[in-house]
């Protein structure tokens, strides 16, 4: 969520003190009644957007909406409102908060921080032209907006550019030296571009000045693996008695501590760590509800689905979905492929989540006949050549280009539909490995089944089930790259990839971890090393602390 406003909040709310008149008068006029009402809704709006203001920093999102609601139900357009509506919805449905900020530029189109927040709500949903233009606007009325430069160096990192990222970082740290965002920010980019030390030396300063200690030690440890316990382990855990610590800090912490338990082979006390992280987080998770939409999936996406849609869609080749659970390889199958020089890795993109969303092909729906029936013909020829340009924005000569989202493995059917001839590399690990390596890591509250072992589990069962499914229907169509397999033998398996790709074997496909280009995913460090077999059977490490995993996991768990 976004917890920033327009600064000088003065100048956006009325004082509602009545000014004194310029000339003196034995019996000032009497305002009329329609100005008199308008004064007094306007005084109103002010101090319900001060409550709601106050409650969305207080991060009681509830209220900050209803009061704003109050306020749009008498002022239908109001800017301020519609903005704090926008900064409330961000981080948990982020189309909502687009419209917001959307409508807020549209009432205040010279507003910098509108558009700032419009263009960081596009970044989000990887819309990369958008939110640099209106990330650039704002930074057009108001040069040194340090925030602006901030955002615009974080859409940059995020899109593959960093390099153009870091003179916005510099010229940030120039105008406030100490500002968290730019601080945490120029040492992503330095990391995205596998320029550890630097990034490391940034973080390290930053938790000197006590900016962001709690990311800045976080990303500080994941810089590189530690075969000796470093200085700075003993000043987390000196963080983590600090009292009065916030859930988020205490989270960020026990993960940098676990990692660095984890490295030095403490496999108890860091699993511990990573627990206490867990429940900091408190994410939560309905997996009752989830397995009702992988029904419904599974009921609506079958072979006579496919049969009387066979004119459906773009007949392009270029789209390549890598899809699978987090941590299952997806970050280095999407490197290999993209080190060759006729394929683009795009990263970890929203676009087919938008259209599904859109649609209503998603886990809060009761069924998906309606859904279906609005995906005419003619409209899926529509939302693939949209998608397809959406791709060729980045990479406009590239013969494939890879979206790696790994949750696209619950929208196989409709990626299906809108591009039949689209190649699908499913990235298999051994069940057990998987979760237990995406247990020990920081999700977002959208990956709540990764905050409990027993339903990290049972979410596992509900993937495989259906990918299950996808390699029926798409029989032979779905390539599964076993992680297990790409470790043992990178080159055969590398090369299988590129055959199925279609396209000629290139020896730059063995060198992916010299590949420049950032990777912002947490598999960050993993990419810059050839490959490496240390997490194999990782899951041993940690056995006596995941009984419920396994349990959880039945006949998928191979022990």
């Amino acid at each position: 969520m976004n917890n920033r406003l327009p600064p000088a909040w003065s100048k956006h709310l009325k004082s509602g003190v009545t000014p004194k008149s310029r000339w003196p008068q034995a019996s000032p006029p009497q305002p009329s009644l329609q100005k008199q009402d308008s004064l007094a809704r306007a005084q109103a709006d002010d101090a319900l957007l001060k409550k709601a203001y106050e409650c969305q920093q207080a991060k009681r999102l509830d209220e900050a909406q209803d009061l704003c609601f109050q306020v749009l139900a008498r002022t239908p357009n109001h800017p301020l409102a519609l903005y704090i509506m926008g900064t409330v919805c961000l981080g948990y449905d982020d189309e909502a908060a687009l419209r917001y900020f959307a409508r807020a530029v549209g009432e205040e189109p010279r507003n910098p921080y509108y558009h700032l927040s419009l263009g960081e709500a596009y970044g989000k949903l990887s819309e990369f032209s958008a939110a640099v233009k209106h990330i650039q606007y704002a930074l057009q009325v108001q040069p040194d907006l340090v925030e602006a430069l901030c955002a615009l160096g974080g859409v940059y990192t995020q899109f593959d550019k960093p390099d153009l990222a870091l003179p916005l970082y510099e010229k940030a740290l120039r105008i406030k030296r100490d500002h968290p965002k730019a601080r945490i920010g120029i040492a992503a980019a330095l990391t995205g571009l596998g320029r550890m030390d630097e990034a490391a030396s940034y973080l390290k300063e930053a938790i000197e000045r006590r900016i962001d200690v709690a990311a800045a030690y976080y990303d500080l440890v994941q810089t590189r693996k530690f075969t000796e316990e470093p200085a700075e382990f003993q000043s987390i855990l000196r963080e983590l008695n600090r009292p009065g610590l916030k859930p988020e800090a205490k989270a960020s912490l026990n993960y940098a501590a676990g990692k660095v338990e984890n490295d030095l082979k403490r496999y108890a006390a860091a699993f511990g760590h990573f627990k206490k992280a867990k429940q900091a987080e408190g994410h939560k998770f309905d997996i009752d509800r989830y397995r009702r939409f992988i029904d419904l999936t599974i009921e609506t996406f079958t072979p006579d689905f496919f049969a009387v849609r066979s004119g459906y869609g773009n007949s392009s080749e270029a789209p390549v979905f890598v899809v699978g659970m987090p941590r299952s390889g997806t970050t280095l199958t999407e490197q290999i492929c993209a080190s060759h020089p006729e394929v683009h890795g795009a990263g970890e993109l929203s676009k087919l989540r938008r259209v599904a969303n859109a649609i209503g092909l998603q886990a809060s729906a009761s069924d998906f006949d309606k859904p279906i029936t609005t995906i005419t013909e003619g409209l899926s020829k529509t939302l693939a050549e949209e998608h397809l340009s959406y791709l060729r924005e980045r990479a406009p000569t590239a013969r494939r280009i890879i979206d790696k989202m790994p949750h696209n493995f619950e929208l196989v059917g409709l990626l299906s539909l809108l591009f039949p001839k689209a190649r699908i590399i499913h990235c298999r690990r051994d069940a057990i490995d998987n979760c237990v390596s995406c247990y020990v890591l920081p999700f977002s509250s959208t990956h709540g089944y990764n905050t409990d072992l027993q339903t990290l589990g049972l979410y596992y069962r509900e993937y495989d089930r259906l990918m299950r499914h996808w390699n029926e229907v798409f029989s032979g169509r779905i390539f599964e790259n076993r992680y297990e397999t790409l470790v043992e033998d990178q080159e055969a398996q590398s090369r299988r990839l590129i055959d199925y790709l279609g396209l000629p074997w290139n020896d730059a496909c063995l060198r992916f971890f010299d590949r420049e280009g950032a990777v912002t995913t947490p598999s960050r460090w993993q990419v810059r090393q050839p490959v490496y077999r240390s997490s194999v059977r990782r899951w041993k490490n940690f056995e006596a602390e995941i009984t419920p995993l396994i349990g959880a996991l039945g006949d998928l768990a191979e022990l």
